[in-house]
């Protein structure tokens, strides 16, 4: 890819806004494609993934082959692997033997990468993109202008709250906030977390390895009738191809909404051994007596109070159909992230496609624009593409997909098939 121009006369071939993993993955991917002439902008002033949940050990859920760029390009100088061997611990990567990547690890990755990059251009706010009748003109909240002939989008997903906790006061956090309000936290004489997946584990795996130091009552609430784990045998990581995004999204929109909230277990679980960590560290604890520490299933958040430095929780035991309540000074939310449509997409919205609910009608091809060509979507679509779509290894997958609409030509070879099993009869 061409260097950046000084000026925002030039023309580009795209512009991408918000730099996650998926839309530096593309950065690094299109950088050295001297045909295409893209620029990345992002809000934040340097790539931030996560950073709220780097505890001690953590660590993906994907092994270290799901980077930016392997599975599209394994020769490309912005892989895991050689930012490893630029940072002097390939050697030691190798002997630890463990294909999972540190959580923090990951992000300095990502952040290696873009540091490499000439496309991205951090701290740039988008303000909002208007269409001047061939192209889009995107405008930051500095004065800048951007004009492309097309669009990635890649803003990710923000902290979802639930409704019962619209307008509470006090100073309880979503999980995303969690290392920076650890110690805070610890400071009360009792922690409620309220969420299913494997962010709601790690915090309270952490919090429970030092319940004996600070005295607290520790509570776990989940609404799912178990602790689930990730489910992530070998037939079912087939459900991450390009034959089950064929199928996926030729199903009818209803089948596939239906499909969505059946799958989370798919992506959204804990990972088994952690869940095998925390019972080893219950019974280890429990040796000396009764743990201060409640773990409720099928128990959804109703209503929530905030009254004399405490919360009061209420909950429906979904299953027994009964409601009751928690008294507890500190709350953590674990209850994931949600998509929303960006302010700034509001004047070119009738260029855009939405299916019945109103979410985007996410083409085959990943465009989301009424030409099928123009505006592209990165993650958001589990509506549209199932599992595939939050997935970091599908990533690259996606990106070699945008490259060949952006290029009109395939420049990283596109899977058709890889799974042994078929989906459709």
């Amino acid at each position: 890819m061409t260097a950046l121009p000084d000026t925002t006369d030039t023309t580009y071939d795209f512009v991408g806004i918000g730099l996650g993993p998926f839309n530096l993955g593309l950065a690094c991917l299109t950088e050295p494609i001297e045909e295409l002439n893209g620029i990345f902008l992002d809000s934040k002033p340097d790539f931030e993934w996560h950073a709220g949940m780097f505890l001690d050990g953590a660590h993906l859920q994907t092994p270290f082959m799901s980077d930016l760029v392997t599975l599209a390009d394994p020769t490309s100088p912005y892989s895991f692997l050689n930012y490893l061997k630029e940072k002097g611990r390939l050697y030691s990567f190798y002997i630890r033997e463990n294909f999972y990547p540190l959580r923090v690890e990951y992000d300095d990755y990502c952040r290696w990468a873009a540091n490499k990059l000439s496309n991205v251009r951090f701290s740039t706010t988008v303000g909002e993109i208007v269409h001047d009748g061939e192209r889009y003109v995107v405008r930051t909240t500095a004065g800048e202008e951007f004009r492309a002939r097309r669009l990635v989008l890649g803003t990710g997903t923000s902290p979802h709250y639930p409704e019962a906790v619209s307008g509470l006061g006090g100073d309880f956090f979503h999980n995303s906030r969690y290392v920076q309000n650890k110690a805070e936290l610890q400071k009360k004489r009792s922690i409620t977390i309220v969420g299913s997946g494997q962010s709601a584990a790690e915090i309270y795996q952490d919090l429970l390895s030092e319940i004996d130091v600070h005295g607290y009552q520790l509570n776990w609430v989940t609404r799912s009738p178990r602790f689930f784990p990730l489910e992530y045998t070998k037939l079912t990581l087939e459900m991450t191809s390009p034959e089950y995004v064929d199928y996926f999204r030729a199903l009818p929109e209803a089948t596939r909404y239906r499909l969505s909230a059946q799958q989370k277990g798919l992506f959204k679980g804990i990972d088994g051994d952690l869940v095998n960590d925390i019972f080893d560290l219950l019974y280890q604890k429990n040796l000396g007596g009764p743990v201060p520490t409640r773990l409720l299933t099928n128990s959804a958040l109703t209503g929530a109070a905030y009254e004399n430095g405490a919360y009061r929780l209420s909950f429906r035991q979904e299953e027994q159909e009964k409601d009751f309540e928690l008294t507890s000074e500190g709350l953590v939310l674990a209850t994931g992230y949600a998509y929303t449509e960006p302010e700034f997409l509001r004047p070119v919205r009738d260029r855009l496609r939405y299916d019945s609910r109103g979410n985007f009608d996410v083409a085959r091809n990943y465009a989301i624009d009424s030409t099928g060509r123009e505006v592209f979507l990165q993650n958001a679509g589990v509506h549209a593409h199932s599992i595939t779509s939050p997935d970091l290894g599908m990533g690259p997958y996606r990106n070699s997909y945008i490259i060949r609409e952006l290029l009109g030509s395939e420049y990283y070879p596109v899977e058709k098939t890889i799974a042994f099993q078929e989906f459709a009869v």
